[in-house]
């Protein structure tokens, strides 16, 4: 069982800061995903944890010892990369038992260990074949299996679903789900920038925000479990980027506050509310009104809005409303029977869904709801 901690770690590239200010706990058999926009450093930020790159400065600490100065092959991890890596003309077994072998590991223990790790990933019918006769995701299974022979004590997975049509992604996803549970106390971080990756296998996300480090502000935007970055983001950019289709962000003026009610006027004229944990902002101060497309009611409500676009998605019809006063368009899921574009639709704004933002970005905290579970104390 390892823990992992970075303290204070920082990245530099000449003059160029890439990582700032890094304070993170992974905790023993947590899966933990590194996600965020490209170019935010979250392979760099994998990539300093298996030592393939050094930290600037800050301390990486691995089960209780300080790691900087270690070479890879003795911080006891694995790492499985994108592009598979594996030996062409070697087969399956000897691409599997290859690291054992140079470890000069008895042979009975190296067979042992393939044996088991190929038939846990359902490849103990292709030991002897070559990777140019597998699938894509039979040799995204043989560079998993090559990482787990090494019983290390953290997997590191760099985008390992990328290179895997729609179909193959799902599967491979749910085979590395298996792992994490049968590997039990095994610690993972996997970097992806797809969000239902992170969303469905994460215990704990760290959501990385670029062009942060450059400002000298922290790289991290939030860490957390998947659901609390869903419904209590911290900031506009966690709200902006969690979540597929994005947020709607609707700009306004706080009217009044009440003890957990914060009554807004939006741009246009329409009044909202919100429900939060005793807001605290000055009447007309400016501010961002947050709301997620599912929460939208339409066809009821004080608000009034004309249908621009209509995605039929089959489980859902994703609807597009200008509204006055507002740039950006009202995106709500869930159509009414018979609409069409350029009808004028009624809709509503649930104050118990609502976020709101300060104008610096900064999320006004919201009650949890037993729909939110979990959030982190």
């Amino acid at each position: 069982m390892s823990r992992i901690q970075l303290r204070n770690v920082h990245k530099r590239y000449g003059d160029t800061a890439v990582l700032h200010d890094i304070n993170l706990t992974i905790e023993p058999g947590e899966f933990c995903v590194f996600i965020g926009p490209s170019g935010c450093g979250k392979s760099t930020l994998l990539r300093l944890i298996a030592g393939l790159e050094e930290i600037s400065s800050g301390e990486l600490e691995i089960d209780g010892s300080v790691v900087n100065d270690l070479p890879p092959a003795k911080r006891n991890v694995a790492m499985v990369f994108q592009s598979y890596a594996l030996y062409p003309h070697m087969s399956v077994y000897e691409n599997m038992a290859f690291g054992l072998r140079h470890m000069k590991m008895p042979a009975a223990e190296i067979d042992q260990r393939v044996q088991a790790a190929a038939k846990s990933l359902h490849l103990d019918g292709l030991l002897e074949r070559k990777p140019r006769a597998l699938s894509g995701g039979q040799r995204q299974r043989v560079a998993i299996g090559r990482a787990i022979v090494r019983n290390p004590k953290v997997f590191l997975f760099d985008e390992p679903l990328s290179n895997l049509d729609a179909a193959l992604r799902i599967k491979t996803r749910v085979e590395i789900a298996r792992l994490h549970r049968d590997l039990g106390s095994v610690s993972m971080i996997y970097v992806t920038h797809d969000q239902v990756e992170a969303m469905t296998l994460a215990n704990k996300i760290v959501l990385l925000r670029p062009d942060t480090a450059a400002k000298g502000l922290p790289s991290v935007a939030q860490v957390g479990h998947p659901l609390e970055l869903y419904h209590h983001p911290r900031n506009l950019f966690v709200a902006g980027f969690i979540g597929s289709p994005s947020m709607n962000f609707l700009k306004g003026q706080a009217i009044a506050c009440e003890p957990s009610r914060l009554r807004v006027k939006l741009h246009g004229g329409l009044e909202v509310a919100a429900n939060l944990i005793a807001p605290q902002m000055h009447p007309n101060e400016e501010l961002t009104f947050g709301v997620r497309p599912e929460h939208v009611v339409l066809g009821q409500g004080n608000g009034r809005g004309v249908v621009t676009h209509l995605e039929h998605l089959g489980e859902t019809t994703q609807v597009y409303l200008q509204i006055p006063g507002q740039d950006a368009m009202l995106l709500a899921k869930g159509g009414l029977t018979g609409m069409k574009l350029g009808d004028t639709v009624a809709f509503d704004l649930p104050a118990d869904q609502a976020h709101v933002f300060r104008a610096d970005g900064e999320a006004l905290p919201r009650p949890a709801s037993a729909d939110d579970w979990p959030v982190a104390a």
